[in-house]
């Protein structure tokens, strides 16, 4: 025969119910509320965010203004592209195309003849400065023009903390915001020339009718990486700006825009890209580190 519950032990019961519900809910949004640990990054100014909703995941200083080294030549292909010159047309590199402000390197000589599209190659994938300045001198009316074009671009993308003042961001005073570049690098996407040539890993280039062709290799090794999926990629370094880097990149299932300035150390950009990969990637349903 089965027992009959006291009323108090009814009671006891409910109330021990009750109590594990209430710990059970307590301690799952406490879970929820326990905020993400925020990322180490060595860059000075970082933004990432979704390309597709604009939801901001990592912002370090992304208001700050700084110069941008290389990262100018995607708006330097942009508006190459926006004007429709023939890439095929052949172009004789000058003396005027190298660098007489930082004094770097080039494998390219005065009386080299490469194509547009070559030279647009390079730039972007290479970030060769005298394919960029080459590419800013043969503009229609030089120069001047050219760089009043860039300009007049970023305006209509709206970056309004943002200047330029030649092809290859050789000059400091080429500055930018992190915000500012999420729109470059948004714009830049549009385009499947500067997708293609951005990432491509490595290409070789005939300068002249003898001599062996050039080879060049992408400045950011991530495009090799088989860990990563980069849509869009630009490096740039000079004293003034830091190691930078810009991407459209695949993490977590999601297309992001990762924008990381002013970044000290030879493969600091690259060491903060990783760890921003991990940490995305770890805490990809939720959680914002600033």
């Amino acid at each position: 025969m089965q027992r009959k519950l006291h009323p108090l032990e009814g009671i006891v019961a409910v109330f021990a119910l009750v109590f594990v519900l209430a710990i059970t809910i307590g301690f799952a949004q406490a879970q929820e509320a326990k905020p993400h640990k925020a990322v180490y990054l060595k860059s000075s100014s970082a933004l990432v965010l979704d390309a597709d909703t604009g939801e901001i995941v990592i912002d370090k200083n992304a208001d700050a203004i700084t110069p941008i080294a290389s990262i100018t030549k995607l708006m330097t292909a942009m508006v190459i592209l926006d004007r429709g010159l023939d890439l095929d047309q052949r172009i004789v590199l000058s003396r005027a195309d190298g660098d007489s402000l930082k004094g770097t390197r080039s494998r390219l000589r005065p009386g080299n003849v490469m194509t547009r599209g070559e030279l647009l190659l390079i730039a972007l994938m290479a970030s060769e400065n005298r394919a960029a300045a080459a590419l800013g001198r043969t503009y229609p009316g030089g120069l001047e023009p050219f760089v009043a074009a860039m300009n007049a671009k970023a305006a209509s993308l709206d970056m309004k903390e943002s200047r330029f003042v030649d092809a290859t961001g050789l000059s400091p005073q080429n500055v930018s915001s992190a915000r500012d570049l999420v729109k470059l690098v948004r714009a830049a996407h549009e385009y499947s020339l500067i997708r293609e040539y951005s990432t491509k890993d490595r290409a070789s280039v005939r300068v002249s009718d003898r001599g062996r062709p050039l080879n060049f290799h992408n400045t950011n090794t991530l495009v090799r990486a088989h860990r990563w999926d980069v849509e869009l990629s630009k490096t740039g370094y000079i004293s003034e700006a830091g190691r930078c880097l810009v991407m459209r990149v695949k993490l977590a299932s999601k297309d992001r825009i990762v924008v990381l300035l002013d970044s000290w150390g030879r493969q600091s950009r690259i060491g903060d890209a990783n760890r921003i990969k991990k940490w995305v990637e770890t805490n990809a349903n939720g959680g914002r580190s600033s």
